[in-house]
């Protein structure tokens, strides 16, 4: 009889930037890289991209600004490998002169997962994350983690909350999430929607239990509330550590429309919110 394979997350992606957020995706990239014996790969982009013409536009005193934010980049690069030699996790570190979407789109093609910050919800304050989360949700090929500003570290152990309306979208992310939910000491499976419009949940937990994952099935009616936030509820009734969800939406020529509850979670989540499109 052949063994159950787990599947771990071997290559964690993070982005890298000075901002209010930074530390705290880097305590949760952290914490998961040791808890699978993963590899950090660390993609730091520039955002720099050159007007037309000849290089940096030819603009009086924009190339002094350029170099002012490489320098701050290459001193931002210097400080934080100092610090992965001493935690303990193999990493790399990918550096792009180009956009952040585009960068991180990229160099996260093979990541088993990619950790981003919750960007603000009001407006941005001159160290804030940048609000690209929409963007990436739906153009990153795996899955990503949202970590809020506030959060310390995440513990993989922890039960974890999936957000299942038995859609294609839903089962997607749940796939996509095999790796970081057989972390997990318990997986809820969490139904909010008044409908029932694909698979029922009872067919998810059969299938994270081939996977050696103990799941249980919870009918959260929204009771009149938006289901975002009947979401989040359950999510801090069940103790979850993380919330697991598909990314409802469309990016065309770099407009992103995504669909009610993904956008409120994003703008609202006060835990990490695993997606997947």
């Amino acid at each position: 009889m052949a063994t159950m394979t787990t599947i771990a997350l071997k290559t964690i992606a993070l982005h890298v930037h000075q901002d209010s957020g930074f530390e705290s995706r880097l305590q949760v990239a952290l914490d998961l890289a040791r808890a699978h014996n993963g590899h950090l790969t660390c993609i730091q982009a520039t955002g720099i991209e050159p007007i037309a013409g000849e290089p940096f536009g030819g603009m009086f005193g924009y190339a002094a600004i350029v170099d002012t934010m490489l320098d701050q980049d290459k001193a931002l690069r210097t400080a934080i490998s100092t610090r992965l030699e001493n935690e303990g996790v193999s990493w790399d570190w990918r550096y792009r002169d180009d956009g952040v979407i585009e960068g991180l789109i990229a160099e996260s093609r093979l990541a088993d997962l990619t950790v981003l910050s919750q960007p603000p919800a009001a407006r941005s304050q001159f160290d804030s994350p940048p609000a690209i989360i929409g963007e990436l949700a739906l153009n990153i090929m795996g899955p990503i983690m949202m970590v809020p500003v506030t959060a310390r570290g995440i513990a993989p152990d922890a039960p974890a909350m999936v957000a299942w309306n038995g859609s294609a979208e839903a089962a997607h992310a749940l796939r996509q999430s095999l790796g970081l939910l057989q972390g997990a000491a318990l997986v809820h499976l969490v139904e909010v929607s008044d409908e029932s419009p694909g698979r029922p949940a009872r067919e998810a937990a059969t299938w994270l239990s081939r996977h050696g994952i103990k799941a249980e099935i919870h009918d959260w009616p929204p009771k009149g509330r938006r289901i975002s936030v009947a979401l989040l509820h359950a999510a801090e009734e069940l103790h979850a550590g993380y919330l697991v969800m598909g990314a409802y939406g469309h990016s065309r020529l770099r407009e992103t429309v995504l669909g009610g509850v993904t956008r409120e979670l994003i703008q609202t989540a006060n835990l990490p919110l695993v997606m997947a499109h």
